[in-house]
């Protein structure tokens, strides 16, 4: 059974750093595409950064120049780098992973059917 743990989520002050992790276990795709979602109170669901296996990254307007997405093969692991973070980066943030094949032309779009259960992150002024 696919499972997927996201880890590194906490409180900081804006203009600091945060680093998210994500380890998919039982996950033996390949290729495959993996992403981060987050998800602020009273918004709708916004696609962060997408990774497909063969290492090519696609970031969400919002996050560029900002974030960095990074996914170790070997150790099934998801990592998203955040920096020079905002308020309005406080989300709760998720890590999904398709059921193997690339990412589609529209990453955010998926289909992505493993969904990790979330960490919050929230940014202070």
């Amino acid at each position: 059974q696919v499972r997927l743990v996201e880890s590194g989520g906490g409180s900081v002050q804006a203009g600091g750093s945060l680093r998210l992790s994500c380890v998919a276990s039982q996950y033996r795709y390949s290729p495959y595409c993996m992403a981060w979602f987050r998800q602020g109170p009273g918004k709708e669901r916004e696609g962060v950064a997408g990774s497909y296996s063969d290492g090519t990254n696609t970031y969400g307007d919002s996050v560029k120049g900002r974030f960095t997405i990074s996914l170790e093969g070997a150790k099934n692991t998801l990592t998203l780098q955040m920096n020079s973070l905002k308020p309005e980066d406080s989300a709760m943030y998720y890590c999904a992973a398709n059921a193997g094949g690339s990412c589609s032309d529209r990453v955010f779009d998926g289909p992505f059917t493993y969904w990790g259960q979330g960490t919050q992150v929230t940014v202070s002024s």
